[in-house]
């Protein structure tokens, strides 16, 4: 399957982006529990590109193999960073005045969650896997 880019402007494009995670993993066989997990964890991932860094994008991959299905989802943006990606990870940490949820929501959302993050990049990388039958 072809991979999907959605750019991350505005707040219409965090459902963009999640429609597009959860048709890729639908595709893919993925059940209906595990589309909503990747759809939630990729609208926390756009939705923190608008509020922080104003603009992004969001890469969605299948890097399905012959044992099992997998989706790689990739939420970059140029903003200013996460100055410290063991506190932004914690449950309850914010900067922004919410909940703190985010973060480490979307990490329990998926199978696998990577971030790197300086000034002017910060990449999310995370994965969706289930075995073939």
């Amino acid at each position: 399957m072809d991979d999907i880019e959605v750019e991350i402007t505005v707040e219409s494009d965090i459902v963009a982006a999640r429609q597009a995670g959860r048709e890729m993993a639908r595709a893919l066989g993925f059940g209906s529990a595990d589309q909503t997990r990747l759809a939630t964890a990729i609208s926390e991932l756009a939705r923190n590109v608008i509020r922080y860094a104003g603009e992004g994008f969001c890469l969605i991959s299948d890097e399905s193999d012959d044992r099992e299905r997998k989706v790689r989802v990739v939420v970059e943006d140029h903003g200013p960073g996460i100055p410290d990606i063991d506190a932004a990870i914690t449950d309850g940490f914010s900067t922004g005045g919410g909940l703190g949820a985010g973060l480490p929501g979307a990490r329990r959302l998926v199978h696998e969650f990577h971030i790197e993050s300086r000034p002017s990049l910060t990449r999310v990388s995370m994965v969706m896997r289930r075995r073939r039958l």
